[in-house]
């Protein structure tokens, strides 16, 4: 009877205790899969079940960059983040890889420089080319003759985005055979000397250069989709608070939601979207969008700051065209779906973050700051929650404080989707109870701590070599190198730029 007493209470006790993994699990709501994600800090990308058992495990050289798929051949594609200062920002990449199921690398292709950098997400196209989005930096001269007001380049320079299509043509080669650039569909209307000056309201199918913000990556694409149907590229432009839909045939903007002031058909209480991530197209016709609404610094709303997983129906007629009134904004006026539907603070996400709708018609979303993934039904119910266990220093143990456990987006395939057939799953173990692999096990021989309040970065070094630690704002923002040099063993203090919220440590080498 004692040795029963005992058993329960351990089990109680570590029940109470539980800080990581599988929260909550309702199998006769739930969609069953195996969900795949890629640690922002992590360089291994997982695998897990419903239960929260590890299936499969990839490992890079690089950081995520940041987004990571599965294809239907099995093939793990993501973006990689390798260690260079050129253009850096939040959801900095700079190459893409291509592994098989057992882990070997197929393709590296890298696309990075002084002036051009990738970033983000990565879109698999029906011919098996891939979609890549690509940070390129004009001069002070050339954003000013462009149109660009000076004022309004705080940074001394100025970003726009291109769109590539990428096939591949070699192991580690490539070549860019389609490109769209938001520098060629740029408009004006202050000086009727310089390119694409319009006055009065603003055309819908171009780029006002002097909205939004004023620092370089005024734009800031954070994801990118592909519609084979109507051959068309969906693109969220976070800073900017808007989706767009560029023709492949036109390169013409065909559709944009979100902020209409941007085009001079709205005002502020029109804007919907406020920092959003990760829009997708819901069916091949084009008719519905998913999108997650980080809701930063939503006016006239309490509470100010709440995320939203939102749903709309695009207005097109009966020939597929969109629908848009003269001199009004498109489309719809609200979502058709949203979650929460009541704006709370317990569903926040400041930044990176995305969800996805399921065959079942339940939404996967992750709260990609906090790293945990929720699934709810289409009445809202949740039926599913997972907290990553993974940090900068691995995975840490059930019972401990996650800390650093972000996530850009997340994916879930059922069982019967091709990535999966004719492969075997073996439950490895769940990441909080211990290493799954030497990986796991070995244990860094550096650690790094930073106090906010006085930008300090503490380095303990047990191993002496090269130690690289980066910067980053709580928007996730790259901030720039806090230490990139030989460390000897023992306790080191370095300082950080000003607005620090948290240093990754890239490379000890």
């Amino acid at each position: 009877m004692k040795v029963i007493f005992l058993f329960l209470f351990v089990a109680f006790c570590a029940h109470a205790q539980q800080t990581v993994g599988v929260f909550k699990h309702d199998p006769s709501l739930s969609y069953n899969g195996y969900t795949l994600f890629a640690p922002i800090t992590s360089k291994t990308t997982y695998l897990i079940d419903n239960d929260g058992q590890v299936v499969k495990q990839w490992r890079s050289q690089y950081g995520p960059g940041q987004a990571v798929m599965l294809l239907n051949d099995g093939t793990l594609l993501r973006t990689g983040a390798p260690a260079v200062q050129s253009m850096g920002g939040g959801g900095a990449g700079g190459l893409v890889e291509k592994f098989d199921w057992d882990g070997k690398l197929l393709w590296l292709f890298e696309h990075y420089g002084s002036t051009y950098r990738l970033h983000h997400d990565v879109e698999i196209l029906p011919n098996g080319n891939i979609l890549l989005l690509v940070w390129e930096s004009h001069t002070r001269e050339e954003a000013i003759a462009q149109g660009r007001i000076e004022s309004r380049l705080t940074e001394n320079e100025l970003w726009s985005e291109r769109i590539i299509e990428v096939r591949q043509t070699g192991p580690a080669t490539g070549e860019i055979v389609w490109s769209w650039s938001s520098w060629d569909h740029m408009c004006q209307s202050i000086d009727p000397s310089k390119p694409n000056y319009s006055p009065g309201q603003n055309s819908p199918d171009r780029i006002d250069i002097n909205v939004g913000g004023t620092r370089s990556d005024w734009l800031h694409m954070n994801s990118v989709r592909y519609n084979a149907k109507r051959d068309e590229v969906l693109v969220s432009i976070h800073n900017l608070n808007e989706l767009w839909i560029i023709s492949r045939t036109s390169g013409d903007i065909v559709y944009r939601w979100g902020n209409p002031m941007l085009y001079q058909r709205g005002t502020m209480a029109d804007q919907k979207l406020f920092a959003q991530h990760d829009a997708r197209w819901l069916d091949s016709n084009g008719t519905r969008i998913t999108m997650f609404n980080n809701g930063s610094n939503r006016p006239n709303s309490t509470p100010t700051n709440y995320s939203t997983v939102e749903e709309i129906v695009v207005p097109l007629d009966a020939s597929g065209n969109y629908l848009r009134q003269p001199n009004a904004a498109f489309g719809p006026a609200t979502s058709v779906w949203k979650y929460p539907e009541i704006g709370t603070t317990q569903f926040y996400a400041t930044n990176i973050s995305g969800a996805t709708r399921m065959p079942n018609g339940n939404t996967l979303a992750c709260l990609g700051p906090q790293g945990i993934l929720t699934e709810v039904t289409a009445d809202g119910k949740e039926v599913w929650r997972y907290v990553s266990p993974v940090g900068n220093m691995g995975p840490i143990l059930q019972g401990q404080t996650p800390r650093n456990t972000m996530i850009f987006k997340v994916y879930r395939f059922g069982p019967d989707h091709p990535a999966l057939a004719g492969k075997t799953l073996t439950k490895q173990g769940r990441l909080e109870d211990g290493p799954l692999d030497v990986h796991d096990a070995i244990p860094s021989p550096t650690s790094v701590q930073l106090d906010v309040l006085s930008r300090n970065v503490y380095v303990s070094v047990l191993v002496s070599g090269n130690i690289d630690v980066d910067a980053y704002d709580v928007s996730g923002r790259w901030l720039g190198k806090v230490v990139n040099e030989e460390l000897s063993v023992g306790k080191h203090t370095r300082h950080a730029p000003h607005g620090t919220y948290l240093v990754v440590l890239r490379e000890a080498r």
